[in-house]
């Protein structure tokens, strides 16, 4: 069973680059503390990074440095559900996969209830407060990358700050209901959520890595635990500056 697929992730990306807010909301906080004598303080603790000779890739990267394009830790993750056609069990299996990445980033995430609204809108708000992450269920009949053996697909929407830094403002992820289905979840609870996990991954900024041990790996080889490329990759998203 292949775990996910990125094209989309970076198209949807690419497409809101094109039309990105010139001043993004957190710069205009961060100049604020500044004149106030205010420091940023993150929700949660950053974590610590700790090298194991393991592998990732960054889903983005910034423009002529190649450092990753990550959330702004100072600022919790907005999320709401979209229920249509959950599995029975499926809510434990997001809210589980939503405490593991932000274990491993140091990231807050903000329940914000339920939602009709679908993941990967085709389209974004140009202005006023970015939309928060939706998470949801669907088919190939409404997802194209969802057809064969692909279980899930996540990715995030960025933003161009004044200074031309991006940072992740939105994003999504959909689960295939082929793959998700009551007898799966029910009985390989362990791996189900891997698959979230793996998406939500997609989300605060990692890419496939062409290392089987780790759970970015693009199939799914059985791998259940987050590996020590992982590990270390979600450590440094969650590492980076305040915006």
């Amino acid at each position: 069973m292949s775990r996910s697929s990125t094209w989309l992730t970076m198209l949807l990306t690419a497409t809101m680059l094109a039309a990105v807010v010139a001043w993004h909301p957190a710069e205009q906080m961060e100049t604020l503390r500044r004149a106030i004598g205010m420091e940023a303080q993150r929700p949660l603790s950053a974590p610590r990074v700790v090298g194991q000779g393991g592998a990732f890739t960054w889903a983005m990267t910034q423009r002529g440095t190649g450092d990753p394009v990550g959330w702004d830790p100072c600022e919790e993750i907005r999320y709401r559900i979209n229920p249509a056609g959950e599995p029975p069990g499926g809510r434990r299996l997001v809210d589980g996969a939503i405490r593991r990445i932000s274990a491993a980033t140091g990231l807050a995430f903000a329940d914000e209830g339920e939602t009709d609204e679908r993941p990967f809108p085709g389209g974004g708000r140009l202005f006023g407060r970015p939309d928060p992450v939706v998470i949801g269920w669907g088919d190939d009949t409404e997802y194209a990358d969802l057809a064969g053996q692909v279980a899930g697909v996540g990715g995030a929407v960025a933003e161009r700050g004044s200074a031309g830094h991006l940072t992740f403002v939105s994003g999504s992820v959909v689960l295939d209901l082929d793959a998700f289905t009551p007898a799966a979840v029910a009985e390989q609870p362990r791996t189900m959520e891997a698959i979230v996990l793996h998406e939500l991954a997609h989300v605060v900024g990692l890419g496939h890595i062409e290392e089987p041990m780790e759970l970015m790996y693009a199939d799914n080889t059985g791998q259940v635990e987050l590996g020590p490329g992982d590990r270390e990759g979600l450590a440094r998203l969650g590492s980076l500056p305040c915006r």
